[in-house]
């Protein structure tokens, strides 16, 4: 077989025409992985690549999430479907990404691990903003990013703003159903307190008339389906360091996996969850 060639419309002169690596960056992209290992070992390449796309995938989930926010703080509520759908895909890369990191054996890890010194995911600012936009808010966080006055001033922004639940219960109150208002009105800067009984009934009416409220309804479930997939993120995090390192600590200084164990109890959306339990099963015959 002769070669096949090119087709002739394909654009080959670049001389003056922006291309693919330009507008992509790719020369910062891909020049930002610099391995401190000495000799460097071949396996600090993957660690960096690892992290550092998590980072990209991060960015898009707070884009995301901040986009969400603006359009439920409008009392529109289909589009957020669309970008919560996203998330829940791009949450789903994100897991998938540990199983990379798995093939990574404790003894590779441990010939360039010291390289990292006090280095950790605990510090990412990313991570964090990630955590206040689905309400889990802890100011002691914020004292990790003071060397940095930027990131500090973002992060208290997001710290000191509702999260995308309690923006989406300030909308059902706005539509009248009967959300308390302790809920709706708060410290922004502290979690949610456990589930809330009024909450609880009023997510159940929403579930049990599902009709009446389908677009609340619709948005319970994408909700419950970022939650999820999050928890199974952070577990299956937990359990890729439990394979590479034990228990030994974290190079943050943490404790390691029982950190991050703990981390597995944190609800974002109480009472959706709550909800299950309460919602009545239909009578016979309806």
């Amino acid at each position: 077989m002769g070669e096949r060639g090119i087709e002739p419309g394909i654009h080959t002169d670049f001389s003056s025409r922006m291309t693919y690596a330009d507008y992509l960056r790719l020369d910062q992209v891909l020049d930002a992985q610099s391995p401190l290992s000495d000799p460097p070992h071949h396996d600090e390449m993957l660690f960096i690549i690892q992290h550092q796309t998590s980072e990209l995938w991060m960015k898009l989930v707070i884009h995301e999430l901040r986009a969400a926010i603006s359009l439920v703080k409008r009392d529109d509520l289909e589009p957020v479907f669309k970008i919560l759908a996203r998330v829940k895909h791009i949450q789903a890369q994100l897991f998938d990404q540990w199983g990379v990191l798995a093939t990574l054996t404790p003894t590779e890890y441990a010939q360039f691990r010291g390289v990292l010194a006090s280095a950790s995911g605990f510090q990412s600012h990313q991570y964090r903003a990630i955590e206040f936009l689905l309400g889990n808010k802890d100011a002691s966080t914020l004292h990790v990013h003071k060397h940095v006055p930027e990131r500090h001033a973002y992060l208290t922004e997001l710290l000191n703003a509702p999260s995308v639940y309690d923006e989406f219960l300030r909308h059902l109150s706005r539509r009248g159903l009967p959300i308390p208002a302790e809920v709706v009105e708060r410290d922004w800067s502290h979690p949610r307190e456990g589930s809330h009984p009024g909450v609880v009934e009023v997510i159940r009416d929403i579930y049990e008339n599902p009709k009446a409220h389908w677009d609340a309804y619709e948005m319970c479930e994408k909700l419950v389906d970022v939650e999820e997939q999050f928890q199974l993120w952070r577990f299956r995090h937990m359990k890729t360091v439990e394979r590479i390192i034990g228990f030994k600590t974290g190079t943050g200084g943490s404790s390691g996996v029982a950190f991050l164990r703990r981390a597995l109890e944190h609800v974002f959306f109480p009472e959706l969850w709550d909800v299950r339990t309460h919602i009545r099963d239909a009578a016979p015959g309806r």
